[in-house]
């Protein structure tokens, strides 16, 4: 089922999957090592290894967002999902002061860390579910 989003919306969510599908293939690619400086000492997998299966889903999710974003809505909740997974990679940066992406200082690192919350919310209201033109009770998936 479609949901009724705002032309905004439609762009936010564009946006937002355009945004993920480079961030994924630079997972893969040109910012592989930057990736790996994100990656926490207790993850179990290779720092390598992490970052080519983090880029891998994260460009599937930014399929999905593209294609599907607005018309299922278990998408939305999986892109918070994944971006609440990702978050101690980025808390673990901030402690262990690694630089990575222009983040060289404490102060740029602590303010990256408040941007996640803020992208959980751009996929919920960009793909209809809070914010959208009429007021859905439907369940969440």
């Amino acid at each position: 089922m479609t949901r009724e989003i705002s032309s905004l919306q439609h762009a936010g969510r564009v946006i937002l999957g355009l945004f993920l599908l480079f961030a994924g293939i630079g997972h893969l690619t040109f910012a592989r090592r930057e990736f790996q400086a994100q990656v926490p000492d207790w993850i179990p997998l290779d720092k390598d290894n992490t970052v080519l299966l983090s880029g891998i889903v994260e460009i599937a999710l930014a399929l999905l967002i593209l294609i599907l974003g607005h018309k299922k809505r278990w998408i939305p909740w999986f892109m918070v999902l994944f971006l609440a997974l990702v978050f101690p990679g980025n808390w673990s940066q901030y402690i262990h002061q690694r630089d990575g992406f222009g983040l060289n200082t404490d102060a740029a690192r602590l303010i990256r860390l408040f941007f996640q919350p803020v992208l959980m919310l751009w996929a919920l209201w960009s793909m209809g579910i809070i914010g959208s033109r009429k007021n859905q009770k439907s369940k969440i998936f």
